[in-house]
């Protein structure tokens, strides 16, 4: 049969067509014969590779058309394009494949219950009637147009424009035999016409920033080797082991020698030979998700479901996992769902419309960090946030996520003018559609990924941050203890001599320490933006800065909570942290710092090891005041306790030694001294109670017996009662 040239007059490619241009493009059979039609650009001509049968071009147009019997080509044809630059490529016409995306997950994304929803939108690999290709779905509702554009087209928008499938505001296109490695973004016309060039959002892997691309990457054929450690994992009583996190940012923790970030790989192999001997149970990471801006140390992401590749690839990423599991490590996600940056290629007014924030700035803006907010309130976006969630912890076996700024998710009038935030329904300051998503994710998290952890970080007095949802609350597994944080520190700032008059700093958090599940946060937050370090915090000369530091310590590994250092802390470094060099690490060299650190690693040894310590965190029945009211000499002492066995700590915030001082204790016996902050191996100056102490039948602070101690100089001790062994 002759080619013909179709009389219809045929509409602007991407005007007319653009909600479906299948209506034009692709084959269009009737009864035995059929008619292709593809649209191309900068070229010279087409032909149909099966049977070798010019295409002809439509005049006046880019269009290029052939007709003929519909057994001459099969249902999906290739073409071979000879451009104007005499180049060739031949390809399998994308308009020749139904639509992959079944109406089903389209009806779950609309309700905002598909977990998975990042296996149908985004890019990915699949298998269509035997063709290999690349799937590609976004949702925009408001787009009058869009097309994916990349390496494989010259970026022209022109070439791949998608399908709408209709309400549900997705758009997709399947396009066959792309490579592992192409960049693509899309192409959406909002509107107005206007156009908006952007990064996908469910993209598993960026270009190194400055660049914005978002890569194609096929199935990951990783083999994972941790399956003990995930089901050790999800049969872990969490809530009665120690937890002891080194919170990590990865591109300042070390670089190689030309100062280069570090691969994944290599970090996991360094980090681990570093911490397992400090006794770190977990490390958290401060935010890996792709961010275009190195200052924001991750808090600003980009691309929610892809490892910045600063650091390597995904796969990369999955080895750093594994790595970590294999020696018993386990690792937290600093994961952001209370905003995200505006920079125009990403989420920002995604359609041209405020798509995934709020379009009222009083409710779709952060002041302080010039973000936008995600509007909880939209099925398809909190299904967004949650299939990401799920996405670290299935995906990259994360086992569990520190949820950043939630009390900025909480409260509508967080850090506003008293007229630049509008109350919900019942004329309150809760935030009803974020408290909605914030259960809902940590029921489903928790459902699916027994054992994994949700942390919050929750900077007020919110009731029932980890309490159950069940039980009404918002069903955290922990919450930073910000408070006893900020009390802590600003109590250690005090000259010794005015700490008496600072005492109820000491003892107020007990008031409310087994409100929640407390972790005790000396975190990254507390070393910047004109912060100074830990040790820089403390009073005094050299020697004395460094005794605080390490009765800081002591007074945090054996008060009730799960622990937490930023890195650096347990090097006592000098400056506040800086995002844009590496921690100070020829500070080891000298004695007084690798002090601080082999107090860290015995620190969190005794924690872990003394049942005592760490059993009931979360439960008052394990703690008890011995002294809370010795404000004079600023002493604290009391004792953690579980089935029988029983720890004494005393803290003397002083730096003046009491000898023979007479602290009370439950129980007669011998007491042995199992730390010493005060101990020369430290940097102190080993006063204390070398050797076994017996008690005295001298009842004291209203207990049985007593002990007479020398309490050291700005140091705590912790005493074992030794009549039965831990």
């Amino acid at each position: 049969m002759k080619n013909t040239v179709s009389e219809q007059t045929l509409p602007s490619h991407l005007d007319a067509n653009a909600h479906d241009p299948f209506q034009v493009l692709g084959p269009h059979y009737q009864k035995d014969s059929v008619r292709v039609r593809i649209f191309s650009p900068n070229t010279l001509s087409v032909t149909l590779t099966n049977n070798q049968q010019a295409m002809t071009r439509i005049p006046n147009s880019d269009y290029f058309e052939w007709q003929g019997p519909a057994s001459d080509i099969p249902p999906h044809y290739s073409v071979t394009i000879t451009y104007d630059n005499q180049t060739t490529q031949t390809v399998i016409d994308p308009y020749s494949f139904d639509p992959v995306i079944p109406d089903f997950d389209l009806h779950l994304f609309g309700e905002g219950n598909h977990w998975h929803v990042y296996e149908i939108l985004g890019a990915n690999p699949k298998t269509v009637d035997g063709v290999k290709g690349i799937a590609f779905g976004i949702w925009a509702p408001n787009a009058s147009r869009i097309s994916i554009v990349g390496n494989f087209n010259n970026w022209d928008g022109r070439r791949h424009l998608m399908r709408s499938r209709g309400g549900s505001g997705v758009w997709e296109l399947f396009i066959p035999e792309l490579l592992d490695g192409d960049l693509y973004k899309f192409e959406i016309a909002d509107q107005n016409n206007h156009l908006h060039l952007k990064s996908d959002p469910y993209g598993r892997e960026f270009e190194l920033r400055p660049d914005t691309a978002s890569i194609i990457r096929h199935k990951s054929d990783f083999q994972w080797s941790d399956q003990v450690w995930l089901n050790t994992r999800s049969e872990n009583q969490w809530l009665h082991k120690p937890l002891s996190i080194y919170e990590i940012h990865l591109g300042s923790w070390r670089r190689d020698d030309n100062f280069h970030f570090m691969n994944y790989r290599d970090i996991a192999h360094q980090l681990v030979e570093y911490i397992k001997p400090l006794g770190f149970t977990h490390i958290e990471l401060l935010p890996i998700t792709e961010h275009p801006l190195d200052a924001s140390w991750g808090y600003q992401t980009i691309g929610c479901f892809a490892p910045t590749s600063r650091f390597g690839n995904a796969d990369d990423f999955r080895y750093f996992m594994d790595y970590l599991h294999k020696n018993n490590i386990g690792v937290i996600l600093d994961w952001v769902p209370a905003h995200f940056p505006m920079d125009s290629h990403g989420l920002a007014r995604f359609d041209g419309t405020a798509l995934y924030e709020h379009e009222d700035p009083r409710k779709g803006e952060h002041r302080d960090w010039g973000t936008y907010i995600y509007n909880y309130g939209r099925s398809e976006v909190k299904n967004f946030l949650i299939a990401n969630a799920l996405y670290w912890l299935e995906e990259f076996h994360i086992d569990g996520l520190r949820v950043d700024a939630v009390a900025s998710m909480l409260y509508l009038d967080y850090s506003r003018e008293e007229n630049d935030w509008i109350p919900n329904e019942h004329g309150g300051n809760e935030n009803l559609e974020a408290i909605e998503f914030i259960k809902h994710l940590t029921s489903v998290t928790q459902q699916e990924h027994m054992g994994s952890l949700l942390i919050a970080e929750e900077s007020t007095a919110w009731p029932g941050v980890s309490t159950p949802t069940e039980h009404n609350g918002l069903g955290f597994s922990m919450k930073w203890n910000m408070g006893w944080m900020h009390d802590t520190l600003n109590y250690m700032s005090n000259d010794p001599v005015h700490r008496a008059h600072h005492h109820n700093n000491l003892t107020f958090g007990m008031m409310y320490a087994f409100s929640e599940n407390f972790v005790l946060p000396f975190s990254h937050d507390e070393v910047v933006h004109g912060k100074g370090s830990l040790l820089g915090k403390m009073p005094g000369d050299e020697w004395q800065k460094f005794a605080n530091l390490r009765l800081l310590y002591t007074y945090m590994f054996t008060y009730p909570g799960k622990k937490l250092l930023f890195m650096g802390n347990e090097l006592a470094q000098y400056e506040e942290w800086n995002h844009d060099t590496t921690l100070p690490w020829n500070v080891l060299d000298y004695p007084l710092h690798q002090g601080v650190s082999s107090i860290v690693g015995d620190l969190n040894r005794i924690y872990k090891e003394k049942s005592a310590l760490h059993h009931f965190d979360f439960e008052g029945q394990g703690f008890s005041w011995i002294d809370c009211t010795d404000a004079d000499h600023s002493i604290v002492s009391y004792q953690r306790n579980h089935h029988g066995k029983t720890i004494i700590v005393v803290l003397n915030f002083t730096p003046v030694p009491r000898e023979e001082y007479r602290l009370g204790v439950p129980l007669p016996g011998q007491y042995q001294e199992i730390l010493n902050s005060d101990s020369s191996h430290y940097g102190g100056t080993n006063v204390g109670n070398n050797g076994a102490i017996h008690s005295e039948n001298k009842s004291w602070m209203e207990l049985p017996c007593s002990l007479l101690l020398n309490l050291p100089p700005l140091a705590g001790i912790v005493l074992e009662h030794k009549e039965q062994q831990l």
